[in-house]
């Protein structure tokens, strides 16, 4: 029985109730040391008002599986995974890719590396297949601070993409143990456990002394306790008999896990020394078997007596073939408490007693053993990274490839396995750290080889995180420094710094034009993405020079030679050098190769980047369906792996979105974006996000009809791309605010661009803006004809409904009511269709002005289709099952169907068949 949690049972209870009923539910328990987080998993686990009796492994009746967090075994991926699914796993019932992942992951397959993302995404189908084959699941993951990061991260993706799935995950984990990691993801409930309450804390300390205990002995208690669960039976048994019944004065402090931890101590040292050397084993072991601690403990002397001695102490648990220490308290203090020499010699035992079977962990333990340098060590700790890079632990590669690195002397070797280390930080996310290292080894690096990768990691860090200045400068020196040694490497390098300075970050480090030159000239053994990187820095070279004719020519060749590569990194610069220049087509064309390449590989992190950058493009196309459906699941990624930071960029363009269609979730998005801006580093995305929430400001200034609003936020809109894409918007914002001037300046700064590019969009702009900013009627008339004839052309349905609306109102205008009424039908067919209301209403205004009334248009039932409706949709009417659809979409079968059975009913189709005759544009 527990005293004082009834409230959090109840909580837990209705957790397993929910999922019983087919609904997932997530659950993070914190608390400090001793605050009952494995008591309260136990009870949920085995109490029958909790599962109803039906928590077990008969088929529909439920099932539980059960992991924890090791400290020692933070270093070692997917280990706490594996031991969660491994009662119940079902390769076979899961899709192909995801079961290969989960294999190689769990060191059951040798193969090419996994994405952690894909080892996710099998996690989430792995759950949903257990609890379908059970009815329903439940999950309990303890001391998730320990949790090594692989797992974790596996486990919290997940967790954020359940939905309508039979399964109840819970988290518990311990808060202020200083050393220990913060285990406090975003985006999921939390419950944090507080002491119990005056009564409950009676009640319990008075079953641990067996009786009544005085008032200002309990109220003491209670009161340096906090009402800590573990410290109030703990602590009692240190205080002599008169203490505990007031006939002596208390101790002046009883700390609260010093305190209980002492407690622990004291008990162990009063045992005898063999004992006392078990349970330091049992600290130091994280397999939890038996037969290995006990050979481990018996090289040591310790023989069956010991164990007897130790059980009966309370302080080691053992049931089966499983041992355990009582509490992850009595871990620490007993580990702690011994010395070097102590600690050294159990690891050295330990690594002997799981070699056989365990070669990684027993690396481990010779490491923990080490005294000092150790080349023998360093070089299986080197090996260990890299099996565990290779299964797509990164965090665990970085970890061992760091201590590889502490254990070697030689500084060449040291250096690379340094920037090894950095290399692997970088690719699990952890930028800060992936900076120090790469900065420790470049410190130490003499190969100009690796010096020269050290510097492209540098750079990319500087991207994402510091300076994109600083990142230009590296990589250009870099650039320089290696071009005669390794021209390709120059190449990469160069090309990164030319897309920086695209970027607008110039730090005005310089190539040398030979060296341009070099790098620019085709030789006979070029693959096709070193003729893609050379055509490229070409087009980039001719842009920052303004000479956009030729800078259009080399990147229609780059983009000719890029459909042949599948390196996802040059797909998506391709698709940059395009919407830097202005290339639609291009720019959609890469954007999507490397969104559906992306997935196709499981590469989740570089699925988000490409699904942020297609959202970009699909603004200007007017595709803003396949916007919100971008921007929608970009959003679902991010937080699946807890990347707050990349949600900054589909937030904005979603309140864009919502300002220029007048959708009510403008204010909400803007308040998110901005929360997001507020709080994190965004890097190489701070810019163009901060552009694509000024140009949503001005967009619902403008529709609201504050020209000068408008003018003030589209006029603080600084990268080129963006710019670019909000032309329209700015002139028309500086004209209807009375500055015409400003208004022809920006048409004088793209005329060039658009003459020289030939591009229409651009061409139409121009001509939008001279019309706008025309003294003359008959030049206003034929600048709009132009604009028109132009937009027609390009491919962006919004811009010509706007022209066009433009247009219309000129024509009533100057009384020409019957010509403005086809370019004002045609504006409003166009608004209607991308459910613009601010446009559509004026469209429906000025047309009703010119003696014409529009004709209400029945709008399409697709609109009311979520984005992830409408994915699920599409996919589904080309024939996929669910299975296959979940598989796509990376969410659960279940969650397909609800999805679905949704579509069927807003959309009014009754079958998969009548669902593949709808046009989804």
């Amino acid at each position: 029985m527990l005293h004082g949690r009834e409230l959090e049972q109840a909580q837990l209870a209705a957790l397993v109730d929910q999922a019983r009923a087919g609904t997932a539910g997530v659950l993070v328990v914190r608390g400090e040391a001793g605050m009952g987080k494995t008591s309260l998993l136990h009870e949920l686990t085995v109490s029958p008002g909790a599962s109803a009796g039906s928590l077990g492994a008969d088929g529909g009746a439920g099932r539980v599986l059960r992991t924890s967090g090791v400290e020692s075994e933070s270093p070692l991926p997917y280990a706490a995974l594996h031991r969660l699914l491994r009662p119940a796993l079902d390769m076979g019932g899961l899709p192909g890719p995801q079961a290969r992942a989960l294999r190689v992951a769990f060191g059951l397959e040798d193969g090419p590396t996994v994405e952690p993302f894909l080892v996710g995404v099998g996690t989430l189908s792995a759950l949903t297949d257990i609890a379908d084959r059970y009815g329903y699941l439940v999950c309990v993951v303890d001391d998730a601070q320990w949790l090594d990061s692989a797992s974790a991260d596996a486990l919290l993706f997940a967790a954020r993409q359940l939905s309508v799935d039979p399964v109840a995950l819970v988290f518990a984990a311990r808060t202020g143990e200083p050393g220990a990691p913060d285990f406090a993801p975003t985006g999921l409930p939390v419950l944090e456990l507080r002491g119990l309450a005056e009564p409950a804390a009676r009640a319990l300390l008075e079953q641990r002394t067996g009786g009544p205990v005085p008032d200002e002995v309990a109220d003491r208690l209670v009161s340096d306790t906090g009402g800590n669960p573990l410290a109030l039976l703990e602590l009692p048994p240190e205080l002599s008999p008169a203490q505990l019944h007031g006939q002596a004065p208390m101790p002046q402090q009883l700390t609260l896990t010093e305190g209980v931890e002492r407690a622990f101590l004291d008990r162990s040292r009063r045992l005898s020394p063999a004992v006392q050397t078990l349970l330091l084993v049992s600290a130091a072991d994280a397999t939890g078997r038996v037969d290995t601690v006990r050979h481990a403990a018996g090289v040591l002397g310790v023989d069956d007596s010991a164990w007897d001695e130790a059980e009966r102490s309370g302080l080691l648990s053992i049931t089966g073939e499983t041992v355990s220490v009582r509490h992850p308290l009595v871990r620490s203090a007993i580990y702690q408490a011994a010395t070097s020499f102590e600690r050294r010699q159990v690891h050295r035992v330990l690594a002997d007693a799981v070699a056989p079977t365990d070669p990684d962990r027993a690396t481990w333990h010779r490491a923990a053993a080490a005294e000092g340098p150790d080349r023998d060590v360093a070089d299986a700790l080197h090996d260990v990274a890299a099996r565990a890079e290779q299964r797509g632990g990164h965090v665990a590669a970085t970890e061992a490839y760091e201590r590889s690195a502490a254990l070697t002397v030689d500084e060449p070797t040291r250096a690379a396995r340094l920037f090894a280390a950095a290399r692997t930080a970088w690719a699990a996310g952890h930028a800060v750290r992936s900076r120090a290292l790469a900065s420790s080894a470049r410190d130490l690096a003499s190969d100009p080889l690796l010096r020269a990768d050290i510097d492209r990691l540098r750079a990319r860090n500087e991207v994402y995180l510091g300076s994109a200045l600083d990142a230009h400068r590296i990589l250009t020196v870099a650039a320089v420094g290696i071009a005669e040694l390794d021209p390709g490497r120059a190449l990469e390098m160069a090309c990164a710094a030319a897309l920086n300075r695209a970027h607008g970050a110039d730090s005005g480090a310089t190539l040398p034009a030979d060296l341009v030159s070099r790098l620019l000239t085709a030789d006979e053994d070029d693959t096709s993405r070193t003729t893609c990187l050379r055509l490229m820095l070409g087009a980039l070279t001719a842009s920052a020079e303004h000479d956009w004719p030729r800078a259009i020519a080399q990147l229609e060749q780059a983009l000719e030679a890029g459909r042949a590569v599948e390196d996802l990194d040059v797909l998506g610069n391709l698709g940059n050098t395009a919407l830097h220049l202005g290339h639609d087509e291009g720019t959609r064309f890469f954007y999507r190769t490397m969104v559906s390449t992306a997935r196709e590989r499981g590469a989740g992190m570089a699925l988000v980047y490409a699904l942020q950058r297609l959202a970009f493009a699909q603004v200007f196309t007017g595709d803003w369906t396949g916007l919100r459906s971008s921007a929608d699941e970009a959003l679902s990624l991010a937080r699946g792996v807890g990347q707050p930071n990349l949600t900054a960029s589909p937030l904005a363009l979603l309140a864009l979105v919502a300002a220029l269609t007048g959708d009510d979730r403008y204010d909400q998005y803007l308040a998110e974006v901005e929360d997001v801006t507020g709080r994190y580093a965004l890097g190489i995305l701070t810019g163009p996000t901060h552009d694509a929430t000024r140009w949503a400001k001005g967009a619902h200034a403008a529709a609201h009809g504050d020209a000068a609003e408008a003018l003030h936020h589209l006029s603080r809109v600084h990268e080129l791309a963006l710019r670019q894409m909000a032309t329209v918007d700015r002139i028309d914002a500086a004209v209807r605010a009375g500055d015409t001037a400003r208004a022809l300046a920006w048409v004088g700064e793209l005329a060039p661009f658009a003459h020289a590019t030939g591009h229409p969009w651009a061409l139409g702009a121009v001509s939008l803006g001279t019309a706008l900013t025309a003294a003359d009627r008959l030049d206003a008339a034929a600048a709009f004809e132009d604009a028109v004839g132009h937009y027609q052309r390009a491919g962006r349905p919004f811009d010509l409904a706007r022209a066009q609306l433009a247009y219309g109102e000129f024509l009533r205008r100057t009384n020409r009511r019957v010509d403005a009424r086809t370019h004002l039908r045609a504006a409003l067919g166009t608004f209607s269709d991308l459910d613009a209301r601010p446009p559509l209403e004026r469209a429906t205004q000025e047309l009703r002005a010119s003696g014409e009334t529009a004709r209400k248009r029945d709008p399409s039932t697709l609109l009311d289709l979520t984005p992830m409706e409408r994915k699920v949709a599409e996919l589904v009417s080309t024939g996929l099952s669910n299975k296959d659809v979940a598989a796509q979409c990376w969410v659960s079968p279940r969650t397909v169907a609800f999805h679905l059975r949704n579509v069927f009913t807003k959309v009014g189709v009754t079958s998969r068949t009548e669902l593949a005759q709808l046009d989804f544009g």
